[in-house]
C-alpha cells in the first residue's frame, strides 16, 4: 500500500521490525541496529513538528483529493477531507465513480468549499485532469502528491516537502504541482 508512506506511524514501525529481525540474525550488532533506529526516529522529528504545527495553526482545513494517497498525513495534520470516500476509492481502483460523487467534488471547487486540492501526480486520467482544471479555475491551490518517492528526495525530505507544500497552499495560495 503506497499510501502508508504518508502515515506517520508506519516507517518507525517498519524500521523497528527490521532492526529486531537483523538483531536476531546478527546479535553481535544489535546495539548498532538499535542506534540506527534511534537515528531514524530522530530524523523524522522535523516532519512530525511540521504536521503538529500545521494542525495547531490550521485545524480542520477543508481539502479535496483525487484519491487517498496522502489521506493519512492529512488526517494527522487535522485536515477535513471533503472528497467523498467512494470517489477516492473509485479513482484509486480505476473504476467509474458515481456521478453524484463527481458532482460533489466539482461543487467543492465551484463553491470554494476547500482551501487546497491534493492531486496525485502519478495516476492521472481525464477525470482527475478535469478536477485539476476545475480547482485551478476556482483559484484553489493545488498540491501534488506522489505514491512513490520523487527523484532527489529521501523519505524524510519528501514527507517534509509535502507538509510544507500544504502549508504554502493554505498560507499563501501557492500551488506546488511538482515538488522542488
Amino acid at each position: 500500500n503506497p499510501h502508508l508512506w504518508y502515515k506517520p506511524e508506519t516507517m518507525p514501525a517498519v524500521v523497528k521490525a527490521v532492526a529486531a529481525s537483523l538483531s536476531k540474525l546478527d546479535p553481535a550488532h544489535a546495539a548498532f541496529f538499535k542506534a540506527n533506529v534511534q537515528k531514524f526516529d530522530a530524523s523524522l522529528k522535523p516532519w512530525y513538528a511540521a504536521i503538529a504545527s500545521f494542525k495547531a495553526q490550521y485545524p480542520h482545513t477543508p481539502v479535496a483529493v483525487t484519491e487517498p494517497v496522502a489521506d493519512y498525513m492529512l488526517q494527522a495534520a487535522g485536515c477535513d477531507l471533503k472528497t467523498p470516500w467512494n470517489l477516492q476509492a473509485a479513482i484509486m481502483n480505476g473504476t467509474d465513480p458515481a456521478p453524484q460523487d463527481v458532482s460533489i467534488q466539482n461543487h467543492l471547487f465551484k463553491n470554494h468549499q476547500v482551501k487546497v486540492f491534493l492531486y496525485n501526480q502519478q495516476v492521472t486520467d481525464s477525470l482527475t485532469a478535469s478536477f485539476l482544471n476545475n480547482a485551478k479555475a476556482a483559484h484553489i491551490p493545488v498540491v501534488g502528491v506522489y505514491e512513490t518517492m520523487p527523484t532527489g528526495y529521501t523519505y524524510q525530505s519528501w514527507m517534509l516537502a509535502e507538509v510544507n507544500a500544504l502549508r504554502a497552499a493554505v498560507e499563501h495560495g501557492t500551488s506546488t504541482t511538482v515538488l522542488k
